[in-house]
């Protein structure tokens, strides 16, 4: 799995001219699944997530984690993560996972983060989505699960 974290002031995600999800201060997370990916996968990316310490303290560094400020979390899913583009003009994503296969991971991923305590909204799975953020700094980060660096 791989994820893009973006450290957000506010967040939101639009389908159809409505808000499906919404957020304060935290994480907005764009998430794509890969065909090797696992529920093993979704629970380590969670939990690094949630746990990962890239919110200032009251000296200013990065020190607090989304547990520790009480942030929230805006998961969007993403397959174009896993788009290759070095080959020609048009990306391929032989490596995304199938619909079925990264709806499940996805919902697992959101699930395994609502499980710890994090206020947790969401897009809409495969629809066309407006995202609208602030980022805060700006801070993104890139993070992949272990097994698909272990792939390497």
């Amino acid at each position: 799995m791989r994820a893009i974290l973006q450290r957000v002031t506010r967040a939101s995600v639009e389908v159809e001219g409505a808000i499906a999800g919404e957020i304060g201060g935290g994480l907005l997370v764009l998430l794509g699944v890969a065909k090797p990916d696992t529920a093993a996968d979704a629970d380590f990316l969670a939990t690094k997530i949630v746990n990962l310490r890239i919110f200032a303290d009251d000296a200013g560094k990065m020190n607090r984690s989304l547990l520790d400020c009480a942030g929230e979390l805006l998961v969007v899913s993403q397959f174009t993560l896993y788009g290759d583009c070095s080959r020609g003009r048009r990306p391929g994503f032989d490596d995304a996972a199938p619909a079925e296969q990264a709806r499940a991971l996805y919902e697992h991923f959101v699930a395994a983060a609502r499980r710890s305590g994090v206020k947790v909204e969401t897009g809409v799975f495969q629809a066309h989505m407006a995202v609208s953020l602030v980022n805060d700094g700006p801070v993104t980060f890139l993070i992949e699960s272990s097994s698909h660096l272990s792939r390497r």
